[in-house]
This record gives structure tokens, C-alpha cells and sequence, in this order.
């Protein structure tokens, strides 16, 4: 074999390499862009409903969210606030709107999933545990008729079944919390909904998701991770249990300054990418074992970086494919890389369009090459060491 024979199957590799993840991408959101049918909420009894609020420190904000929740749900529905390892008022103020309120105090174990498990403890005494459960954030919003659309989804289907979330559309806040904005749109709502078509699970967002009890009394909730719900997600996916994205519930939160919105994305971040790294691959392989299509699409989803991380690296690989390609001749491999790549940005420009106008502008879509070097430290940072603690993140009004 020839030297020029070894340099071109090697280029050859390390394109695909490349294209494979933004493939997947391209996928997800050619299927995904397209809008979901007018729906009827599943036929089904009305079940009984509890949602489950984990709070800390949120004596700021916690009035009007739970003021919004009960306008927005049935006047039946439960509300549990689980005031967790709080130094404020939060617990008080929860009582005074009203709603039941347990407190929880630790030394070690902080962080969501483990007030999710004393909360659904708090439940399982009670001589009637709810039918479904709904976890929701306590600076969250849920839209009008969204409670009901989750618990009939979720009762009906026998599966957690997620609202879409987003961050409402704010056109003055800064560019780069714009971008980031949209940024949920295309994963929470783009993404997961091709992913859904194509056959696979939605992603659990940790905010507006339903279970039935009977998933929620045994999920694996304690856990200090800063993504549980992406781990929950993975978990119930391999035992049969995918869940299901409700495209006619919504749930939002308001968006956070440039220097909380990036620490809030430095977390979900480190968290995706730490996942990544464990559980990627052995979720596409137990599918194939499995013969488990939802597995299998799962898998390649998490093999997908992050919006900004992938658009960087595969305009990396592209630029040394393309030098390769002038050095040598051999311009196959950067074709392909380049195609794929072209794609995928097209595609997102429609999604902009298409659902992206409200939460980016025009100005700030232009300054995206900047948003993406404004995650640079985010990347180096997990190179040093994942983030590994929750943090609060303090919200625009």
C-alpha cells in the first residue's frame, strides 16, 4: 500500500469521524423543524396529581411562581414544595401561598435528585399516593392547560412523558444569552422532537416532565448528579420505558444574565459531556444486543456535542481536511465534511425562522461565531475538571 493510499483512507476516517455526529444532528432536526399536528389530549380518567417542586433559596421568586401554577393548573392539583437545605425564607413563604411545604436539611447529599427522593418519600406515606407526578422547577412556568395534557399523556401511555421547555424569548437581553436561548429551542424542541420521530426517546429536561406513580415510586432519584434527569432519561429508556415529548405542553423559565447564563451552561455542559463519556456507548451498544431502536437513537444522540462544541470542532476538522485537500489533492474527504457541515448550519437558519425569532434577533443570529468562542472557557474548563455542584442561577425579570 502506497503512502498516498494510507493518507487517503486516513482522511477518509477522520471525516467521517467528524460527519457521523453532525449527521445524526442534521437528522434530528430535518424531522424535527417540521411542527407537530394539532392534538388531542389522550382520552383517559382524570388522574389524581401531584406536582413536586424542589426549591432552594428561592424566597425571592418562589410567590409568584407557585401564584402562576395555581392559576395555570386545576384547582384539584397537589403542590409539594420540597425547601431544600434553604438559608432563606423560601419554606415560609410556600406556606403562605397556601401549599404544602416539607423541609429537608444535609451535610453531603445536596443537590435536586436527592430533594426529588425525600419528596416522593413525603408521598409514598400518604395513604393515597398520587397517579402521576409532575416535577417542576420553582422558577419555572407551566403553560395553561399543560397539567392536564401531562397527566392524561403520562396516565394514558404508562411512560414519563416531557412538556417542551425553552427559556422565554427575551429580545433585549445581551446577544450571547439570546444565542443560548435558542439554543434550548433547538435541542429541547428541534432535536428531541425528530429523535421522536425517528423512533427514539425525548429527553428529560428536569423541568416539566410527568411520571406515572408506578415509574416514579422506583426511579433512581438520589443521586448527586448536576444532569439527573439526563441519567433518568438513559435509565428508563433501557428498561422499556422512553419517554414521550408533549409537544401541546409547554413549560418556560426567564432567561439569566450573561455571567449566570454561563455558569448555567457550564453546568448543564459538564454534566451532558460527563455523561457522554460514560454512558454514550454503552447505550448504543445495549440497543443493538437489545435490538432496542430507542436505545440505539438515544445512544447516537449523546454522542452529538453541544451546539457550539460541535459547530466548533467540525469547522476544525474542516479547515485541516481543506488544507489536506490543497496540500495533496485529495479533496473527497473535506467534500464530505463541508456538505454535512453546510447542512446543518442551513438547518439551523431555518429553525430560526421556522421558531427561533422570538428568542434571537436578527443582530444578535449574526454574532453566533461570538457565542462560540464565549464557550471556549466552558470546554477548557471540563478538560480541567467537570463542574461537579449545583448552582443556583439567578434570573433576568
Amino acid at each position: 500500500m502506497t503512502m498516498i493510499s494510507v493518507l487517503t483512507i486516513a482522511l477518509w476516517i477522520v471525516a467521517a469521524l467528524a460527519a457521523l455526529p453532525l449527521a445524526v444532528f442534521t437528522l434530528e432536526m430535518l424531522l424535527g423543524l417540521w411542527p407537530s399536528r394539532t392534538h388531542n389530549i389522550a382520552t383517559a380518567p382524570n388522574p389524581s396529581v401531584a406536582v413536586l417542586m424542589p426549591a432552594h433559596n428561592e424566597a425571592s421568586g418562589i410567590a409568584n411562581t407557585l401564584a402562576k401554577l395555581k392559576a395555570a393548573a386545576p384547582a384539584d392539583t397537589r403542590v409539594v414544595v420540597v425547601a431544600d437545605n434553604c438559608s432563606d425564607d423560601t419554606a415560609k413563604i410556600a406556606r403562605d401561598c397556601g401549599v404544602e411545604v416539607i423541609e429537608r436539611s444535609h451535610e453531603t447529599e445536596r443537590g435536586k435528585g436527592y430533594a426529588l427522593a425525600f419528596g416522593r418519600d413525603h408521598l409514598a406515606q400518604q395513604a393515597s399516593p398520587p397517579e402521576v407526578v409532575i416535577v417542576l422547577d420553582s422558577d419555572c412556568e407551566l403553560h395553561g392547560g399543560s397539567v392536564e395534557a401531562l397527566a392524561a399523556e403520562a396516565q394514558t401511555r404508562a411512560v414519563p412523558v416531557q412538556a417542551v421547555n425553552l427559556i422565554s424569548g427575551d429580545l433585549t437581553a445581551p446577544p450571547m444569552v439570546q444565542v443560548s436561548s435558542f439554543a434550548m429551542v433547538v435541542k429541547n424542541l428541534f432535536r428531541s422532537r425528530g429523535m421522536q420521530r425517528l423512533g427514539g426517546a425525548a429527553l428529560l429536561t428536569g423541568t416539566g416532565m410527568a411520571f406515572p406513580w408506578a415509574i416514579f415510586s422506583k426511579a433512581k432519584l438520589a443521586t448527586g448528579n448536576i444532569v439527573e434527569d439526563l441519567g433518568l432519561g438513559i435509565e428508563l429508556t433501557r428498561t422499556g420505558k422512553p419517554p414521550r415529548l408533549i409537544g401541546h405542553a409547554h413549560v418556560r423559565s426567564a432567561p439569566a444574565d450573561m455571567r449566570d447564563a454561563l455558569t448555567q451552561r457550564t453546568r448543564w455542559e459538564h454534566g451532558f459531556l460527563q455523561t457522554v463519556r460514560t454512558h454514550a456507548l454503552p447505550t448504543f451498544l445495549g440497543g443493538i444486543r437489545r435490538f432496542s431502536l430507542a436505545e440505539i437513537l438515544l445512544g447516537l444522540h449523546l454522542m452529538v456535542p453541544p451546539l457550539a462544541l460541535l459547530v466548533m470542532l467540525s469547522g476544525l476538522v474542516f479547515a485541516a481536511l481543506s488544507c489536506a485537500a490543497w496540500l495533496t489533492a485529495i479533496i473527497g474527504p473535506a467534500a464530505l465534511l463541508g456538505g454535512v457541515l453546510s447542512t446543518a448550519l442551513v438547518l439551523i437558519l431555518i429553525g430560526w425562522i421556522v421558531n427561533g425569532r422570538e428568542f434571537l434577533s436578527g443582530g444578535a443570529l449574526l454574532r453566533m461565531p461570538l457565542y462560540v468562542l464565549w464557550k471556549i472557557p466552558v470546554y477548557l474548563g471540563f478538560l480541567k475538571g467537570p463542574e461537579a455542584n449545583w448552582k443556583r442561577t439567578e434570573r433576568r425579570p
